[in-house]
């Protein structure tokens, strides 16, 4: 029985997708990570850098887009928005170079995070990589990584970044993963030192539409607003 519809044009979607950002952040980069990277320019890269914001003393952000003109609007108004530093960094290896926390939210079918980019300390959220062809990130980094966690280990086999690992013979197609649920239950560790190098690789799961549709109906109830339709 349908209970509600919700006709937000993909709002709740948005705003689920930057929470799960968030909650990664929370659990897998540095307690003072204070620079941020934001790979995109569109609306989720500006609800990332706001939901980062939420867990993390974010001081500083840097904005990357293959469009510079798109990155400096988009820098400009998340500066006047947000009240923290924001610029546009036209050069990718530059956004990421000594950024605590790195963001990709773009369609990508190509690697725009190259292995030489990382260094120690650095997490990565991988937010665009929510089909088989999209690749954000270089399989190689996987490696390199102290810690990957998927939010859907089945699901990220086939269309994450760890599915371009496992294409490239980087990652097993058995590896054992590590799920955030995991790490947020306590079944599994985060991050262990300062010199960790942490990945997120989040796909989008249906469990986080359900839980922000009945969070948005209960507030909706409670409020008295909307309209009701009697059968």
């Amino acid at each position: 029985l349908v209970e509600a519809l919700l006709l937000d044009n993909g709002y709740l979607t948005d705003v689920r997708t930057a929470a799960a950002g968030a909650v990664a952040a929370k659990h897998l980069s540095r307690t003072d990570s204070s620079v941020a990277a934001i790979f995109g320019a569109g609306v989720q890269a500006g609800l990332q850098l706001e939901a980062l914001m939420l867990v993390r003393p974010i001081t500083e952000a840097r904005i990357w887009a293959r469009g510079a003109v798109k990155a400096e609007a988009a820098a400009d108004a998340l500066r006047e928005r947000l009240g923290i530093v924001v610029r546009a960094e036209p050069d990718a290896a530059k956004a990421a170079a000594g950024a605590d926390i790195i963001v990709t939210t773009t369609p990508s079918t190509e690697p725009l995070i190259k292995a030489g980019f990382v260094s120690a300390g650095q997490h990565i959220t991988a937010m665009g990589s929510d089909a088989e062809h999209k690749n954000e990130i270089a399989p190689a980094i996987l490696r390199m990584a102290d810690l990957y966690v998927a939010d859907s280990a089945k699901q990220t086999r086939l269309l994450g970044e760890l599915h371009h690992a496992i294409a490239t013979g980087v990652m097993a197609a058995d590896a054992e993963i590590t799920e955030l649920g995991q790490i947020i239950a306590g079944d599994r560790h985060g991050r262990r030192s300062d010199s960790d190098i942490t990945i997120a690789d989040l796909t989008g799961t249906g469990v986080q539409d359900t839980a922000i549709a009945t969070l948005a109906r209960d507030r909706a109830q409670a409020a008295n607003t909307g309209t009701i339709f009697e059968s």
